[in-house]
């Protein structure tokens, strides 16, 4: 089982919420593929928005919604820039554990 470090969840939070109101995306990425995961690891509520903020500024990602009580998150992303590999590696980058 992996363990999520809270502080440093936290604070990866906070600069993705920076940076995604200072960086522009060049165009809004094509949604060409979605998928959901099951999410291990969310212990409240602020895990799962914060999951979907940081998310949200991944290269390709065009749609995001994360669920604490579903325990789970929903991609919506263009294959062309990124890959369910790279999200689901960000997402265990992340502290959280997805199948």
């Amino acid at each position: 089982m992996i363990r999520m470090d809270r502080r440093k969840f936290i604070r990866n939070v906070t600069a993705a919420g920076t940076a995604s109101g200072l960086a522009l995306q060049a165009g809004t990425p094509q949604e060409t593929h979605s998928v959901k995961y099951a999410v291990e690891g969310f212990s409240c509520i602020t895990c799962a928005v914060g999951l979907e903020a940081m998310l949200k500024t991944r290269k390709g990602v065009a749609r995001v919604a994360a669920s604490y009580p579903e325990k789970s998150v929903v991609i919506g992303f263009d294959n062309k820039m990124t890959s369910e590999k790279a999200l689901t590696d960000f997402i265990a980058g992340c502290g959280f554990s997805v199948t």
